[in-house]
């Protein structure tokens, strides 16, 4: 094994009408294969037939996934076009009505809404997945354990879905309200050793409650195929150097908690449960809010938490190359997520012309033009 700290983003998107950027119900097939007659396995569809994912290859190097993953967008967006398509990057589409949303025909997807039912049906949401290796698998759960507190930051800077079926949520980030409903999500469970969580797992299996770990929804997994912890929390980012970001601040986050095996190796049952309270707060309030130290007396402003992190993994974001990416988080914190942006343009599109359809078609065109700009 190596020490590079290799990493790899998987970002999921709606698939919408050009035109009215509704969210597509069935995806044509002829878009399909010619998605993957252009990327292969770089794309794959998800559950529902109105979202997909793409994924970068394996890199040591931030700066060729950034260039890979603005060509995945623009293709992407290509290929759409010729078909009357469009997509955008968001954790909850501003208007789609789950209701409408049609399955993905695959064995595993029905397997799974067998299992979840309506729950499965609502799972109309995108996600951001950042998978990191580390020198040593067996050490991933060790490491998930300890990086639970970090896990609410992340969650606050990928902040893009205000909006659901047609409603300002009074939350920034309300896709992990509506995906938590599912089992086996939210924060992962504190494993005190990888022999606890493979009990877990196997308990699960011959239960016959699972197939695999993959079955595993939590917002940090130890991925089954292949050697790395994944984290899966943050929603899909319309930006991508927001996207870069997040990546580049959890795989030195890796490389940190590593280098240091005393941070945070004595979390206990109060640690987990201010971290609870904190990923609310990121999900309620986004880079706005205040967060919850139990080193401290009061709050701590989001601008604060995020500064200190920059300072606390600095040498690990210098080491891998991604210093650059990391530093580019307190420029999120000044302009805002994709959240913000969001509800800034529904509000003048609104003011503007004084019609809340009006008022969601420009949140949508702005998510498509900032998805494939």
């Amino acid at each position: 094994m190596t020490d590079d700290f290799k990493f790899g983003i998987e970002e999921e998107y709606f698939v919408v009408d050009a035109e009215s950027r509704s969210v597509q119900r069935k995806v044509p097939s002829r878009f399909i294969l010619a998605l993957k007659k252009d990327l292969g396995s770089s794309v794959t569809r998800e559950m529902l037939q109105a979202q997909i994912e793409v994924m970068t290859k394996p890199s040591i190097s931030i700066q060729e996934s950034h260039v890979e993953l603005r060509e995945l967008r623009r293709s992407v967006g290509a290929v759409a076009a010729e078909h009357g398509l469009s997509v955008f990057a968001s954790g909850t589409h501003p208007t789609a009505t789950w209701t409408e949303a049609k399955q993905t025909r695959a064995v595993r997807y029905d397997e799974v809404m067998q299992d979840l039912q309506m729950l499965g049906e609502r799972n109309l949401l995108c996600g951001l997945h950042v998978h990191v290796e580390l020198p040593d698998p067996e050490r991933r759960v060790e490491i998930m354990r300890r990086m639970t507190p970090y896990v609410p930051v992340l969650i606050a800077l990928a902040t893009s879905s205000p909006f659901w079926r047609s409603r300002h949520t009074g939350l920034m980030g309300y896709r992990l309200a509506a995906y938590d409903e599912l089992p086996r999500t939210g924060l992962p469970p504190m494993f005190a050793n990888k022999a606890e969580y493979d009990q877990y797992i196997a308990t699960l299996v011959e239960a016959r409650v699972i197939k695999d770990s993959s079955y595993v929804w939590w917002a940090l997994r130890p991925s089954l195929k292949h050697p790395t912890l994944e984290l899966r929390a943050p929603d899909s980012c319309t930006r991508v150097s927001d996207t870069l970001a997040i990546a580049a601040i959890y795989r030195s986050l890796m490389r940190y908690l590593c280098r240091n095996p005393e941070v945070n190796s004595d979390l206990g049952v109060v640690d987990y449960a201010i971290a609870t309270e904190n990923k609310w707060r990121a999900q309620r309030y986004g880079i706005h809010g205040s967060f919850v130290d139990k080193k401290q007396t009061q709050a701590i402003a989001f601008s604060e938490v995020i500064e200190n992190l920059i300072v606390e993994i600095a040498e690990d974001a210098k080491e891998l190359g991604c210093a650059e990416p990391v530093a580019s988080a307190r420029d999120i914190v000044k302009t805002g997520t994709s959240a913000d942006v969001q509800i800034a343009v529904y509000r003048e599109a609104e003011h503007r012309t004084g019609s809340r359809g009006q008022a969601f078609q420009a949140v949508k065109s702005w998510l498509v033009e900032a998805t494939l700009q």
